[in-house]
């Protein structure tokens, strides 16, 4: 009887225990499950305020990420356009690589994200070479967490204007040409007070790529308040000319005829040195005959002497 019940309660014991970790195994998995769906609830996907702006040709990058941050290496990233009639795919990241099955033509070798981020969250996209065509609305969509985000990309083109002048019986015509331009740009003229001048509306071109090139032409008068614009005058910039090229003229004269001055002086240096060396030859001669002459003496002198000498030893003989 004794052995019977220490049997019961060792089964029941055992039950119990089991029973107890099983339980503590669900409440385990219940409460992480409903920890990641906290999570991943109150996880936003956030993108810019703003539009963002960019140059034809250059790289861009469209922001978006969660918060707070949530790894999403393992889940799958969608960036497709939202404003055109098919759905357009410009990125998908799918089983933990890139997706290029469904991306479109337009965007292909353009397009990645910053991989090495998503486990904090961030799902930005990089568009590298931006072309006019990828201006537009862009959604990126995150299916498993029902989060979308939205990014407007807006893209400018601009050039420097080139001004061409001419004469005309009236004044100056300017005219003023600038390709490369997008959006379309607006074109008008100032005069040197900063007062808009009168002009005929532009000519606006659009080219195959898509870029604008617009032009306008504008006839500036001779009067005083233009005058501050007359550097462009043809005439004036052919008498400045004329005035700039006689004064260089008149300082070569100037330096020439220093040049001729110092030329003379030194000729006259040379001619006189050339003199002063010849009397110098000559005095030199004349002391050379000098010095002859005065050795003759002295050995005529000396001849003398011998024979008076000898004069005087014969007589006394």
């Amino acid at each position: 009887m004794i052995k019977q019940i220490k049997s019961y309660g060792n089964h029941i014991f055992i039950f119990f225990f089991f029973f107890f970790y099983v339980k503590s195994i669900l409440v385990s998995v219940r409460l992480k499950f409903y920890t990641s769906n906290l999570h991943s609830t109150q996880s936003q996907l956030i993108g810019p305020p703003q539009p963002i702006v960019v140059v034809v040709g250059d790289d861009v990058i469209l922001p978006s990420h969660l918060d707070p941050p949530m790894d999403v290496a393992a889940k799958t990233v969608e960036w497709a356009r939202s404003d055109t009639a098919e759905r357009r795919f410009v990125h998908v990241w799918r089983g933990g690589r890139d997706f290029v099955l469904n991306q479109h033509p337009s965007y292909e070798g353009r397009t990645s994200l910053f991989t090495d981020k998503l486990r904090n969250g961030d799902v930005s996209l990089k568009l590298s070479e931006v072309k006019l065509s990828d201006e537009g609305k862009y959604r990126c969509f995150i299916p498993s967490l029902h989060r979308e985000s939205f990014v407007e990309l807006v893209i400018g083109a601009a050039s420097s204007p080139v001004i061409h002048t001419s004469k005309s019986s009236s004044g100056v015509v300017l005219e003023c040409e600038s390709k490369g331009w997008y959006p379309e740009p607006e074109l008008f003229w100032l005069d040197a007070e900063g007062k808009l001048l009168s002009a005929g509306a532009p000519e606006t071109v659009r080219g195959p790529d898509g870029l604008y090139t617009v032009s306008s032409r504008v006839t500036v008068e001779k009067s005083h308040s233009n005058r501050g614009e007359t550097e462009n005058d043809p005439d004036k910039k052919q008498t400045k000319h004329e005035e700039e090229t006689r004064k260089s003229e008149n300082e070569q004269k100037c330096v020439e005829e220093k040049s001729d001055k110092s030329t003379g002086q030194q000729r006259e240096v040379e001619n006189q040195r050339e003199e002063t060396e010849r009397q110098r030859d000559e005095n030199e001669m004349q002391m050379k005959s000098v010095d002859k002459e005065t050795t003759e003496r002295e050995r005529d002198k000396t001849d003398l002497k011998d024979k008076d000498k000898n004069l005087s030893e014969e007589n006394m003989d």
